[in-house]
């Protein structure tokens, strides 16, 4: 038996069994989606959303049946920090034409609007979370977008092919390595 592991199982981790969406819809309502099949612009509900939720759940659009948080995905994220629960939505990004390395693939932590996750520490919780692996996080509150995993050293070091010092080599050749296929050639 053949089965393709998708980017975001190898990235994130595969769909836990113990976490689900419930009443969360805030995937319905933050994303984009562009696919074949279902279109919706970032920050308009679905027009399949009711006050119950996914108003033709049995017959959903591919991407809603396969699409995931990774609330749903990473075990080591705090139990409170479903999306709607917390006010931060956390997903795989991937970004057509990226400036750099680290924007290509990386996570997307989002902080939704009117969220207190950064006054009452959620926001943090998350982001420790995350930041142990070879993927870039990035952080948004809607205005702007922030690198927060590599540090900015490392990043520099990487993006310019300087000779790291000793106490950061080893981890900026992890990254150099990683991400080799998407640095750009001066």
């Amino acid at each position: 038996m053949h089965t393709e592991t998708d980017l975001e199982t190898t990235l994130l981790g595969p769909v836990l069994s113990n976490r689900t969406c419930d009443d969360c819809t805030i995937c319905c309502t933050i994303l984009t989606v562009d696919t074949p099949d279902f279109k919706k612009p970032a920050g308009t509900p679905c027009t399949h959303l009711g006050s119950h939720g996914c108003s033709i759940h049995a017959v959903r659009p591919h991407i809603c049946r396969t699409w995931f948080c990774a609330w749903r995905r990473i075990a080591d994220m705090p139990e409170e920090a479903r999306p709607d629960r917390s006010g931060i939505l956390v997903s795989l990004d991937f970004v057509r034409g990226p400036r750099n390395c680290f924007e290509g693939v990386s996570i997307m932590v989002r902080l939704l609007p009117g969220s207190a996750a950064i006054g009452n520490g959620m926001a943090g919780a998350i982001l420790d979370s995350l930041c142990d692996d070879l993927v870039p996080v990035w952080f948004t509150d809607g205005s702007k977008k922030m690198l927060m995993h590599p540090e900015s050293s490392v990043v520099s070091l990487v993006l310019s092919g300087e000779t790291a010092p000793a106490h950061l080599r080893a981890e900026v050749t992890a990254w150099r390595e990683r991400y080799a296929a998407f640095a750009t050639k001066g």
